[in-house]
């Protein structure tokens, strides 16, 4: 119960910052004018799209050349990047490109009297919202700048909750998935095996002595443990394969399309990576002559367990006795 109460306590608090910076997010965009930077050669051209923008309820920045717009872009981010196709030295292809580069979100609309079909192909294949023919039309200009704006607005909000999500999927200390999306995989894959009939094992693991590295060198010390762990897991492991800090010092690994017999394979090689640890990232498992060891306790669907529950069950019955026999060992479930 107090590994579940810890892991629990863990997604209120990862919730609570998402909430947060969704407010500071929303806050923040009713408040900021949007940022144009226009960029053209000639001066007239920079005042007069300033005089226009500016009046619309823009912040604009001009710059006199493609050099310096590079400059300006590196040190400072902007919603809207408009600029001339042709300049001395950096051209309008040039500052497109540098601005993509920086920030993939920056919408960008290219100026130019010399429009063509194959001017305004090669801009768009490069990432340009839309082109502008000189001489200007003003009411083509807002509308251009208004939609190239909105759609800047979308994929950064898109963005923002792809982000969140995935925040919220995320133990905060390990870097692996929490206990909720635990859950919410193993029923997912619990599915998929019904559906395609292949099997599918799970191991619940835990870290032998970790209190006594606690008491010893301190709760920092076990959580670089504790992460350590979860890289060598999940470099350890497949891609398809599901790694998740079940709550406290445990975790969990779902193993697809695993029979009972490979998962015990996987269980031994997992329990020598850590009890043999090497390389720059696994530094933690070793504190001075005590040595990391884990032990694991394997169930596999259908063979042991007709659901979710028994499956979870089962394998923690089996890391159970793995503890009671000594730790680091692996255990598979019995009949």
């Amino acid at each position: 119960m107090m590994g579940q109460r810890s892991n629990l306590e863990e997604v209120a608090k990862d919730l609570q910052e998402v909430k947060d910076a969704m407010e500071v997010t929303s806050e923040g965009e009713a408040n900021v004018l949007p940022k144009i930077l226009v960029v053209d050669d000639e001066e007239v051209v920079c005042r007069f799209l300033k005089r226009l923008l500016a009046g619309g309820g823009h912040q604009v920045e001009i710059c006199l050349g493609g050099q310096d717009a590079i400059v300006k872009l590196e040190k400072d981010s902007f919603d809207l990047v408009i600029t001339d196709l042709k300049m001395p030295g950096v051209d309008g292809m040039g500052v497109l490109r540098k601005a993509k580069e920086l920030d993939p979100f920056c919408e960008v609309v290219v100026i130019t009297a010399y429009a063509s079909v194959e001017s305004a192909v090669e801009v768009m294949k490069l990432g340009a919202y839309d082109y502008i023919s000189k001489p200007f039309n003003v009411d083509r200009i807002s509308i251009v700048v208004d939609k190239a704006l909105e759609k800047r607005r979308l994929l950064r909000a898109a963005g923002e909750r792809d982000f969140y999500k995935r925040l919220s999927q995320i133990d905060g200390l390990t870097e692996v998935y929490n206990r909720r999306s635990f859950e919410e995989l193993l029923s997912a894959e619990i599915s998929r095996s019904d559906r395609f009939r292949r099997p599918l094992s799970l191991l619940m693991i835990d870290l032998d002595h970790l209190k006594v590295v606690n008491d010893s060198f301190g709760h920092q010390a076990g959580d670089v443990i504790l992460r350590d762990i979860a890289w060598l897991l999940k470099k350890a492991v497949r891609n398809c394969d599901v790694v998740a800090r079940y709550g406290g010092d445990e975790f969990a690994v779902i193993l697809v399309e695993t029979g009972k017999a490979d998962a015990m394979i996987t269980g031994n090689r997992l329990s020598q990576l850590v009890e043999e640890p090497s390389g720059e990232h696994v530094q933690g498992l070793a504190f001075e002559d005590r040595t990391m060891t884990i032990s694991i306790g394997v169930a596999s669907y259908p063979t042991d367990a007709a659901g979710k529950a028994e499956l979870v069950q089962k394998a923690d019955q089996a890391l159970y006795e793995a503890k009671a026999q000594g730790g680091n060992c692996v255990r598979p479930a019995g009949p």
